[in-house]
């Protein structure tokens, strides 16, 4: 069951950094898996897949540009709670994982991912953009993370929670940022 969980973690760690590109994955790798999603399967699996596409290439190369990547924020931060929701309960569906009840680890997995997101969003504000080699490196670990969760959920697991200390870390350096900052007047 742990490693279930551990699996869980890693897809919803990936919906923390990108949302269509890991649906898009995880679809390709379990085809009937969109029919069986409550949102994804009132959907055809031809415009699903066509705005998957569409979106992770938009994903992987409008977030290069200062632009792109303001826009994926706002959109990322709306919708990864429900995409890393969805993630979650997909792997545990896949990997047949005994929780009970579901609902929680859907909501955790959601959770996860809005906190990932808005943390990139803190570093974007904060950068002023973020640097093309992290935007690179996150499209990497986002694939990684989802292949991850069905070959090897320890590994993944142990980058989701390798992420969330980065993320803790983070708001004790922003914390520290804004005390150093002269207040405006």
């Amino acid at each position: 069951m742990i490693i279930g969980l551990l699996a869980a973690l890693s897809a919803s760690a990936a919906a923390g950094m990108r949302i269509a590109l890991p649906l898009l994955i995880i679809g390709l790798l379990h085809s009937q898996m969109w029919n069986q999603l409550p949102l994804l399967s009132q959907i055809n699996p031809r415009v699903l897949l066509t705005i998957l596409i569409s979106w992770s290439l938009f994903e992987l190369f409008g977030s290069k540009y200062l632009l792109g990547q303001r826009v994926l924020q706002v959109v990322e931060v709306l919708f990864s709670p429900m995409v890393g929701a969805l993630m979650s309960l997909s792997v545990a569906h896949i990997l047949e994982l005994e929780f009970r009840p579901l609902w929680v680890l859907g909501m955790v997995g959601g959770l996860f991912a809005l906190l990932l997101q808005l943390v990139q969003a803190g570093w974007f504000f904060r950068l002023r953009g973020i640097p093309i080699w992290v935007v690179c490196l996150e499209d990497i670990l986002c694939v990684f993370l989802v292949l991850f969760a069905f070959k090897a959920p320890e590994n993944g697991g142990l980058i989701a929670l390798l992420l969330l200390w980065i993320a803790i870390r983070s708001s004790k350096a922003w914390r520290d940022w804004s005390k150093q900052k002269p207040p405006h007047s």
